[in-house]
């Protein structure tokens, strides 16, 4: 009986060498195309991460503004105080820049990483193209882009807000709109005036704080001066009293006493400081109450009128009619003062009489 012979198994045939390189290809391509897949996934993410975040941060203001005014719509607001609008203005202008500046910097992020994974000595030239882009649109947009700085420094600090009443040296009137790039301002006249923002150099912000209404009184040379200084003061004191204006005065009235002599006519200054945005009701209350005093009292007015001093004039009386007085500032040569100087009160000893 012969025996069965077995048959061994077969051998694998080696791959043709052009199919190997195929898939040596197809791998690579895979996997590069998987980072490149893996890092726009992840901008995408970061970048609706980030904007979840900003917008909850920028709501959660908003809605404090609203809670704490007491409305239940953004344009409610204008019947608020004008803080409450300001904030909400500030905060939703710095919300939609900080996404821009984020979708930018994650768009340039996932630029250069898919760059290097695809090839890392593609981005060698990159940099450099994009460097001489860079040059050639901040030398060409060079104006925008200080538009849009000098635009976020005004809206992050506050400086102007809609309702506020400013001087631009370009256009004075009311601000309407503020964003990064321009300011819309309308004047008296009912002119809109769009001011670029990087052209602003000096910003007169006559809505915030606190504001003096200045008024000026001629009265007749051969009055009683000092009849008329307390018949002034009187009623401006009595005005500050008043419940219905007391709130908007912010300190007592100052009579600032005869300022001028003009031809036949002395001229007797008051002053009353008053919160900005109620200065001019103020000072129309005040004039008409002094009319009004001064007639009863049969003193003659020749003239009335708001005064706004300028330059030295105003720089001087910033303080008011008595400024505070400071200690003199140490100069090199001169012997220093002892603590018991002519400007403080010298001391007593335990007995009670003052030190020598």
């Amino acid at each position: 009986m012969i025996p069965s012979q077995t048959s061994a198994p077969p051998t694998d045939a080696p791959l043709p060498d052009w199919l190997k390189t195929l898939f040596a290809v197809l791998g690579d391509v895979g996997m590069k195309a998987l980072h490149v897949a893996i890092i726009i996934v992840a901008c995408v993410l970061i970048a609706l991460a980030l904007r979840v975040v900003i917008r909850r941060v920028v709501h959660r203001i908003v809605d404090s503004a609203k809670n704490k005014a007491a409305v239940d719509d953004t344009q409610a607001l204008e019947r608020s105080p004008l803080a409450d609008m300001r904030l909400v203005q500030r905060t939703r202008t710095l919300g939609t820049i900080l996404q821009n500046i984020v979708n930018v910097m994650l768009v340039v992020i996932a630029i250069v990483l898919t760059v290097n994974a695809l090839d890392s000595s593609l981005l060698g030239s990159l940099t450099l193209l994009t460097a001489a882009v860079g040059a050639g649109l901040g030398f060409g947009a060079q104006n925008i882009v200080k538009d849009v700085l000098n635009g976020m420094f005004i809206v992050a600090e506050d400086q102007i807000g809609i309702g506020d009443v400013v001087d631009l040296g370009l256009a004075s009137g009311v601000v309407e709109y503020v964003s990064v790039r321009i300011t819309q301002v309308r004047d008296v006249n009912g002119t809109l005036w769009y001011v670029r923002n990087g052209e602003v150099t000096r910003i007169g912000n006559m809505s915030q704080g606190w504001a003096r209404a200045i008024i000026d009184i001629g009265v007749p040379a051969d009055s009683d001066i000092e009849a008329v200084e307390h018949v002034m003061l009187e009623t401006a004191q009595g005005l500050a009293k008043d419940p219905k204006w007391r709130t908007r005065i912010v300190e007592k009235p100052e009579l600032w006493g005869l300022e001028s002599i003009a031809g036949d006519a002395l001229v007797v200054r008051i002053v009353i400081k008053a919160r900005a945005n109620a200065k001019d009701d103020v000072a129309q209350e005040l004039r008409r109450r002094l009319r009004a005093a001064l007639t009863e009292n049969e003193i003659a007015i020749p003239h009335m009128s708001d005064v706004v001093p300028t330059g030295l004039d105003g720089a001087r009386r910033v303080r008011g009619a008595n400024p505070p007085k400071t200690r003199p500032n140490a100069v090199t040569g001169v012997p220093v003062v002892p603590d018991r100087g002519i400007w403080r009160r010298k001391k007593a000893d335990d007995d009670g009489s003052p030190q020598r």
